[in-house]
């Protein structure tokens, strides 16, 4: 599902990952985990075509990412990828539906499909009955649902998490780790970055960086 093959990113003279090559299969589970500036960011937005490498190659789902131009990359991510943050990203002067919306629309999903989809996704993360409350009023543990379910709507192949679970207590953490784990069960890869021990094990796999290297 994700290869990569020698991956190297420098800013300026810091070289932020050097020789870079994984493989994860399509399902999988896989805990990115390591230091504060290892670069375990850094190779999460190059997998999701938010940056690009100095060098080496990089194929999704068979596709070559490093070739696409601007357009492309963006297609690719609005079809192929889902993303959850630490900070939810969320509009918070929208309702629920709205921020769920928003990739819909750039999808160009007739407005029938867009609502049936969003109370399919508002479902699966138990949160239905928020469909019409602003962001702002939501939990922290709800605006991460939120977040998931909007990653969902698309039928992403892919999720790519960068410490989901950062900003909520260890009960919320704790379900949306369960969710993360429902979703891979479901033939969803997952690639979780995270600082949490506890959170990797709850992986298929758990691949380490250092100075930007993988090194276990």
């Amino acid at each position: 599902m994700i290869n990569i093959e020698n991956i190297t990113k420098s800013f300026g003279e810091l070289k932020v990952l050097e020789d870079i090559c994984l493989k994860l299969s399509a399902g999988e589970f896989v805990a990115l985990c390591g230091k504060s500036g290892s670069g375990k960011s850094t190779l999460l937005n190059i997998i999701g075509t938010l940056d690009k490498p100095d060098s080496g190659n990089l194929t999704i789902d068979g596709q070559d990412i490093l070739s696409f131009n601007e357009k492309g990359a963006a297609y690719f991510r609005s079809n192929v990828l889902g993303f959850i943050f630490q900070s939810f990203h969320l509009e918070p002067t929208y309702t629920v539906y709205k921020n769920i919306e928003i990739p819909l629309l750039i999808a160009k999903m007739p407005k029938p499909q867009r609502r049936q989809r969003i109370e399919e996704v508002l479902e699966k993360v138990d949160l239905l009955d928020k469909i019409n409350k602003k962001a702002s009023i939501l939990s922290g543990g709800e605006k991460q649902r939120v977040a998931i379910a909007r990653a969902l709507s698309n039928n992403p192949k892919i999720i790519l998490a960068d410490e989901p679970t950062g900003n909520l207590d260890s009960t919320n953490g704790e379900m949306v780790m369960d969710l993360l784990k429902e979703l891979s069960k479901e033939g969803i890869t997952i690639l979780l970055v995270t600082h949490s021990e506890h959170d990797a094990k709850r992986a298929d796999r758990i691949i380490h960086l250092k100075d930007g290297r993988v090194v276990c």
